[in-house]
């Protein structure tokens, strides 16, 4: 997410230097040709081929100063590191079930739970409506992380904007995603594809935290 935070605020750079460029040009032209100003225009001119040349190679050349850090940071998106933990996701309507697991004398062993939303009346003070869940995930900070993600009925959509995490779950399909945090907090995402009537009503909750309180929570889901 911090890639795409810098290359959100280079991208506005040029954005703005467009935007000063273009209002500098249309003034120019106003006070050039506006009739009130002046019977005759200062300038007047039909065709100009080096301008149009020129207007057309400076556009190209910014996309591609800008496409150049896009492509690098999708593929560096896709890339998959060797994960050290895996956690799979299964989207349902409308909750969210996790599975984790870590090996135990030569075995791995694996524990579910399912994440609700909690309901309004139940919140405590100071949580967050529609966002907090009865049962959140840990997951270490830097770390790789492997996100499995999946649905048992229609296409649900795993999201945690601060992470910079989107992927569909799809009902018979395994969708992949990497996760590394950098930083230790609480990070709060939804469902981002539209599933139903509840399909608001589905949020996703993720504790950063040291991998000693990472092993802490395994234990006490019996892992």
């Amino acid at each position: 997410m911090s890639k795409i935070i810098d290359l959100h605020h280079d991208i506005v750079f040029y954005l703005i230097i467009i935007l000063f460029t273009v209002l500098y040009i249309l003034s120019f032209i106003i006070s050039s040709f506006h009739s009130d100003n002046i019977d005759t225009p200062r300038v007047s001119f039909e065709h100009h081929e080096k301008l149009e040349q020129w207007w057309t190679i400076i556009p190209a050349l910014i996309l591609i100063t800008i496409a150049i850090p896009s492509f690098s940071l999708l593929y560096s998106i896709d890339e998959l590191r060797d994960p050290q933990l895996t956690l799979k996701v299964i989207g349902h309507q409308w909750y969210w079930s996790y599975e984790v697991g870590q090996i135990v004398e030569n075995k791995l062993k694996e524990v579910t739970f399912d994440s609700y939303m909690v309901a309004e009346d139940d919140l405590m003070f100071g949580a967050f409506r529609l966002l907090e869940t009865d049962n959140r995930v840990f997951l270490p900070v830097k770390t790789p992380i492997r996100l499995i993600i999946t649905a048992v009925d229609v296409i649900h959509s795993f999201a945690i904007p601060a992470l910079g995490v989107k992927m569909d779950a799809c009902p018979g399909r395994l969708n992949q995603v990497s996760l590394f945090m950098n930083y230790h907090g609480t990070f709060y995402g939804q469902c981002s594809e539209l599933c139903g009537i509840n399909h608001a009503f589905m949020p996703i909750v993720i504790e950063g935290v040291t991998f000693d309180q990472y092993n802490i929570w395994l234990k006490k889901l019996g892992c």
